[in-house]
């Protein structure tokens, strides 16, 4: 993803990133010889984290707000790349802030994304959507008028130290929560809590010499204007 963002910007392009967070990974991977960036967050304690960045960053052409992606209030054609990374998308707004070529680059966590441990836990994240998410981007991408859509499944292997560490994780991430992302239900609370002998379950089945394995199921989308 950062390598496609640093070969279609130049030093006149503005980039918009859309469910930025604390802007860690702005601040560290996307070009800094480009005229403008601005990294959005619904949560307005991750805008203040990411202001807290920027200050230690030194960057100067970088900006974060706090922004529902459903409601962009951007002028038309201002953007020339925009980023969207496991958040909601309206692919409308997208393509009318986007300039005419423009590029829209989608990262995104899929249905199955975690399906044993969501099998053991009995819930999960997306598990009775009917249709997966990245398929719902993907048409509402060709519905809203842009090109060379393309869809690429991205299957990644991470790795735990131990079961507490997994524990920590997973109280922070939507994996296992229950709710629905076709219905764009919005995820904006930490969970307290664990069922710690199912988890203990799942870490007796997938123990391995590099750590506990967790199989990961992200998508990624390019398409342009």
């Amino acid at each position: 993803m950062y390598e496609i963002i640093d070969f279609v910007t130049d030093k006149n392009s503005r980039i918009l990133d859309l469910g930025t967070g604390g802007g860690e990974k702005l601040l560290k991977r996307f070009p800094r010889n480009v005229l403008e960036i601005v990294g959005t967050d619904f949560s307005e304690a991750m805008i203040e984290t990411a202001n807290k960045n920027l200050a230690l960053s030194g960057r100067c052409n970088v900006t974060f707000k706090i922004i529902n992606n459903l409601d962009l209030k951007f002028p038309k054609k201002y953007f020339d790349v925009v980023v969207a990374r496991n958040t909601i998308i309206d692919a409308k707004q997208i393509y009318e802030v986007l300039k005419p070529g423009g590029y829209l680059i989608i990262r995104g966590v899929d249905k199955f994304d975690c399906h044993q441990l969501k099998m053991i836990f009995g819930r999960g994240q997306a598990c009775m959507d009917k249709m997966p998410i990245s398929i719902i981007d993907y048409e509402a991408l060709l519905n809203a008028g842009f090109k060379d859509v393309e869809l690429v499944p991205l299957h990644v292997r991470e790795y735990f130290k131990n079961i507490e560490t997994l524990y920590k994780f997973l109280l922070k991430v939507p994996i296992i929560d229950d709710f629905s992302e076709e219905n764009f239900d919005v995820k904006d609370f930490y969970k307290k809590e664990l069922e710690f002998d199912k988890l203990e379950e799942y870490v007796s089945k997938n123990t391995t010499d590099k750590g506990i394995k967790l199989l990961r199921r992200y998508y990624g989308i390019t398409a342009r204007k």
